[in-house]
């Protein structure tokens, strides 16, 4: 088996030269992760001086759109990696992926 498919017994990406998705991208998603944590720091210094609560409101969607596109580009990646290698190998596997990823849909959608 390729080290890039699923592993039919477990359903879990196997091989010790298998990478996620998001492997190629890592320092990218890494340097976003970064800003965003010194969003969440901003945030909490602008409550600790008591700033205006729409400056603050403001900033509260700025960095929920920053997770939420951060969490986009993960999902992609693991669409495109994870589930279609799922697709090549068919079956149960393919199905409990696909199954996955929507679970990982409904929850990215709902938050």
């Amino acid at each position: 088996m390729s080290t890039d498919m699923v592993d039919e017994a477990t359903g879990q990406c196997c091989g010790t030269e298998h990478h996620h998705g998001y492997h190629d991208n890592k320092a990218k998603y890494l340097a976003r992760l970064r800003r965003i944590e010194g969003q969440a720091r901003g945030i909490h210094r602008m409550v600790d001086e008591e700033e205006y609560c729409i400056d603050i409101l403001t900033q509260i969607a700025a960095l929920t759109s920053a997770l939420e596109n951060v969490g986009l580009s993960l999902l992609k990646d693991h669409l495109s990696h994870c589930v279609m290698d799922a697709a090549k190998t068919g079956g149960q596997v393919a199905d409990d992926k696909i199954d996955e990823a929507m679970s990982a849909i409904t929850r990215l959608v709902k938050s």
